[in-house]
This record gives structure tokens, C-alpha cells and sequence, in this order.
């Protein structure tokens, strides 16, 4: 273990300084210069002192960052990441069997809470999985104009902003052309690590930037060895996939953040194989679906059975609305073209969280009644 005793106080005076300062590169080019000189175990202090400094100044992921610069120089080390867990660790332990329902509930709490020392899926690990992934993770530094991902890449690794600001755009298939920006603490390209498929969006540093990389493949070894982590994982993406929903969506702009909030919780993450028929024509529909990964197509079904499709349904676009709002069947078949993961709201909580909120039955009513109006157009063009 390599020594941190008082002969290395100047680098712990100079790891508070460069901690008040909150600049990552900075501290890590000094340190490394240390290195490059022979000085490790002067090094090993100064990454030491960074991450408790940041640690105790509610600064989690540059925290991680000097820990990982620690265990790179001295692999033995344990103590910096077991103080930096007691922080921020959620749980002391693993759940105890039979306590499955209650660790859902606090999944589903954290993200609301307006703590400014929680970091997503970091917060809401036990002791053991906090360290794991701590040493999972990758430092990964750009610069300006480096893509840290591309819209319609492979997608393989989720990434956690440490320090500087990106912008997310999104190009193709006639996306809007900007999004975001990404700044410090932000999290992305989580939906990676739950399904394979393109990335959605190209994110660009405007700055020097430093992030925290999870592969999928270091995800789904860790998830083995601690199956929390997986599931903290999908409903960080599914909390996050259904606000988004809700905030942009204009059968949900009517309710109250609280309603929202409430609502949230009702979405489930579901995945189903290619040629699953999610929406059968003539039937009442059982649910309202946003498509996150894949392409289904809907289709208008004549009495002699034959199909006409519409339009193909791509990732961000949402079904099934219409025969809620209405309360009427089903226009139109909508069938998996390859595997999908969707986010799944049944009819029962949206008819109790939305249709039967005081005003919303007519505003729901006018809102399908223009969208029939726009497939009947489509049906008549055709």
C-alpha cells in the first residue's frame, strides 16, 4: 500500500486547492506530471486527497475520477473508494431476500428528490456494488469537436458527464436538428446498455470535456455479480424515457407536475420479438406504448383482410393513444418489423391518472378526434 503520511502534505495542499478550483483536467495533469517524474507516491497522495475533497464537497463523479487515477497508479488500494461508498452508497448491504417490493418503491423514489449529493444509478447501489462499479467505469477525456457518440452508431456504453458541456443533435430521418446541451453531472446513452441499436443522438463537446464510461459488456458482467445494479439500470431508462413522455406529449401537458410525477411510475418496460402484434384493429385498445428501440408498422385492415400500411412508427413515436382518448376500437393493426423495447402504459392508470381528471375528457376528445381526421386524409390519399 503506498504510503499518504504527512512527508506528502504539500500535494495534499495542493489537491485542495485544485479541488476548490473544480477542474478535473487540471488536477489530473498535475498529478500525472508527478508520475511522468517518478513521483508516484507523491501522485498517489494528490489523486487520494482530490477524491476526498470532492467526496466530501458533494462532487461524486470527479470523486470517482481521482479514485480511478489512485487505483491506476497503486491497484491495492481500498480504503479511498470504501470512504467514497459510505457517502454515497444507498445501502449498506444487498437487499435480503423477500424485500424485493420495497427496493422497487426506493427505485422509484430517487429520482424525484431534490438531493444535490445523489448521482443516478451510483445513489442507489449497496457498499459492495458502489465499489464494483466505480472500478467499471472509464475515465475518457474530448475535446472539442470529438464526438463522444454518433446518431446511428452502434450503441455500447453509457456515459456520465463529469465535467464540461456537449451538445446533442439529432439529424436523421428528420429529427430536429438540436437537443440538450449535456453539462456536468448529466447522464447518457444509458438505453445502450439495456438493447442493442443505433445511438440516438450525435453528442459533441463545445468544451474540453471528461466523462465516465460503462460498456455494455462491463455492465452485464457486473450485473452477475450484482444483480441490483441491472435493475437500478432499467428503471433509470424508464423513468427518464416516460418524463420525457410527459413533458413533451400534448395529452399530458394538462396535468400538474405532481400528476405527472404519480404517472411516471404507472409505465412499464416491456420488450417484444419481431412480428408481435401490439395493437389489433377493431379490438379496444389495452394500452398506450412509446417505442424506444426498433420499428413497428401500423395497418389499416380491409373487411376482405388485406393490409395497407401507414407510415412506419420509429423510436420516440407514440400508438395506441387514439381508442384511450376516444374510449372507441382500435383503427389500426400496429406490428413489431423487429425486435422493440417500448415503455407501456395500460388503460387502467391512464383512465385513473388522466381521463378522469376534471377537463381533460374533452380535451382528450378534440385531440383524437383531429388525429382520426388526419388518417382519414392519409387513408383517402391513397
Amino acid at each position: 500500500m503506498i504510503d499518504s503520511s504527512d512527508k506528502h502534505l504539500p500535494q495534499r495542499e495542493l489537491a485542495g486547492q485544485l479541488a476548490a478550483r473544480g477542474r478535473v483536467d487540471l488536477a489530473l495533469a498535475e498529478f500525472r506530471q508527478l508520475e511522468v517524474q517518478g513521483k508516484t507516491e507523491a501522485a498517489a497522495a494528490g489523486y487520494e486527497a482530490l477524491a476526498r475533497a470532492w467526496a466530501q464537497g458533494s462532487q461524486l463523479l470527479r470523486a470517482i475520477v481521482a479514485c480511478k487515477e489512485l487505483l491506476r497508479v497503486d491497484p491495492q488500494h481500498t480504503r479511498t473508494q470504501a470512504f467514497i461508498a459510505n457517502l454515497y452508497a444507498r445501502y449498506s448491504s444487498p437487499p435480503l431476500e423477500g424485500t424485493g417490493d420495497s427496493v422497487s418503491a426506493e427505485l422509484e423514489l430517487l429520482p424525484d428528490r431534490e438531493d444535490p449529493v445523489a448521482v443516478p444509478i451510483f445513489s442507489m447501489l449497496y457498499r459492495d456494488a458502489f465499489v464494483a462499479l466505480l472500478e467499471a467505469v472509464e475515465i475518457r477525456q474530448y475535446g472539442i469537436g470529438q464526438p463522444m457518440m454518433r446518431e446511428g452508431d452502434p450503441g455500447a456504453s453509457m456515459f456520465f458527464m463529469v465535467e464540461g458541456r456537449a451538445d446533442v443533435m439529432r439529424l436523421l430521418e428528420g429529427r430536429g436538428p438540436q437537443e440538450g446541451p449535456v453539462v456536468d453531472g448529466w447522464v447518457f446513452g444509458e438505453m445502450a446498455l439495456i438493447t442493442e441499436g443505433p445511438r440516438f443522438a450525435t453528442v459533441m463537446p463545445s468544451v474540453s470535456s471528461v466523462v465516465l464510461e460503462l460498456t455494455r459488456a462491463r455492465f452485464a458482467e457486473l450485473s452477475k455479480r450484482h444483480p441490483l445494479v441491472e435493475r437500478v439500470v432499467q428503471a433509470f431508462c424508464r423513468k427518464r424515457a416516460a418524463d420525457n413522455l410527459l413533458r413533451t406529449h400534448p395529452i399530458f401537458s394538462p396535468l400538474r407536475f405532481e400528476q405527472r410525477r404519480l404517472l411516471a411510475r404507472e409505465f412499464e418496460l416491456q420488450r417484444v420479438a419481431a412480428g408481435t402484434t401490439l395493437l389489433t384493429s377493431g379490438a379496444m385498445g389495452d394500452a398506450l406504448y412509446l417505442l424506444l428501440r426498433g420499428r413497428c408498422t401500423p395497418y389499416h385492415v380491409h373487411p376482405d383482410g388485406r393490409e395497407s400500411p401507414y407510415p412506419v412508427l420509429r423510436e420516440g413515436d407514440v400508438f395506441g393513444e387514439i381508442s384511450l382518448m376516444l374510449d372507441k376500437p382500435v383503427t389500426a393493426m400496429v406490428r413489431a418489423d423487429v425486435p422493440c423495447v417500448l415503455l407501456r402504459l395500460d388503460r387502467s392508470a391512464f383512465e385513473r391518472h388522466i381521463y378522469n381528471q376534471p377537463g381533460m375528457r374533452d380535451a382528450l376528445m378534440q385531440i383524437g378526434a383531429e388525429r382520426l381526421q388526419r388518417t382519414a386524409r392519409l387513408l383517402a390519399d391513397r
